[in-house]
């Protein structure tokens, strides 16, 4: 299948599974959102892989949601539905997904992108990289994987701390909470220290550690199970407000949002 948003290079049992479009910051429009679960669906049935690296290009890793999108989904209850089934699938395709994953995170990485990042097996970071989850700033639900993906590893506690507040993390604050597993100096050293734990993973046998890992996910599939949908039909029901709306235009015309509460 031709895609424009991902690439997959194959290392040996290692695939790369790499955000291709640093011109828009790698965005998670609708094409990236309806290409990524193919893309591993792909590599989950290649039984030459054993370990998959989750990284991307550019400065960022990756600026999250796309403004285009909230916009379309307040105009239309259609486009809201829609949007909704694909993240849906987007967030489920990474939790479900069979082998070990190492994302290697060497820039920032906002909102979807960080909910997804924090389902990986292992996370490689900077100590300064920011990852955060800015929905509530654009008046919208924190819906689209992170009130799932967040609790696991940082607690539910902090999870509501950093969710509700939308405020950043630093690299080093996400390994203190659990939510990084691995730091590493620079950004040029990300790739190479995720690359290096996907090969060490991908020697081990690969039923036990696929079995191994399918045994984790029990309780990430729970919670999936129990917030994921909730949260992503709440975020729609944001999405609808005039806040949501207001968020966008004050962002792009760099100012305070008003807000209205409706």
């Amino acid at each position: 299948m031709s895609r424009t948003a991902v690439d997959i290079h194959l290392r040996g049992h290692v695939a790369e599974l790499r955000l291709s479009r640093p011109d828009i910051l790698n965005a998670f429009d609708e094409t990236l959102v309806n290409e990524l679960p193919g893309a591993l669906i792909d590599l989950a049935r290649n039984t030459d892989v054993r370990a998959a690296v989750f990284t991307s290009t550019g400065k960022y890793f990756s600026a999250g949601g796309d403004m285009q999108t909230i916009l379309d989904g307040h105009a239309d209850l259609n486009a809201l539905i829609r949007n909704v089934d694909d993240g849906r699938r987007l967030f489920r395709s990474f939790a479900d997904f069979p082998k070990p994953l190492v994302a290697a995170v060497h820039g920032h990485s906002f909102g979807v992108s960080t909910s997804l990042v924090f389902t990986a097996d292992a996370v490689v970071t900077t100590p300064t990289t920011k990852l955060s989850d800015p929905h509530v700033h654009m008046g919208l639900v924190a819906g689209d994987g992170g009130c799932v993906a967040w609790p696991p590893s940082a607690g539910l506690l902090r999870a509501k701390r950093r969710l509700l507040w939308g405020e950043p993390l630093t690299g080093q604050e996400a390994f203190d909470l659990g939510l990084v597993t691995d730091l590493v100096d620079t950004a040029d050293d990300v790739a190479s220290t995720a690359f290096e734990l996907a090969e060490r993973v991908a020697a081990l046998p690969p039923i036990a550690t696929q079995l191994t890992k399918r045994t984790l996910n029990k309780a990430l599939a729970a919670s999936t199970e129990q917030v994921l949908d909730t949260g992503f039909y709440l975020e729609a029901l944001s999405n609808r407000s005039t806040d949501a709306v207001e968020a966008v235009q004050a962002f792009m015309e760099k100012r305070e949002g008003r807000w209205t509460g409706r």
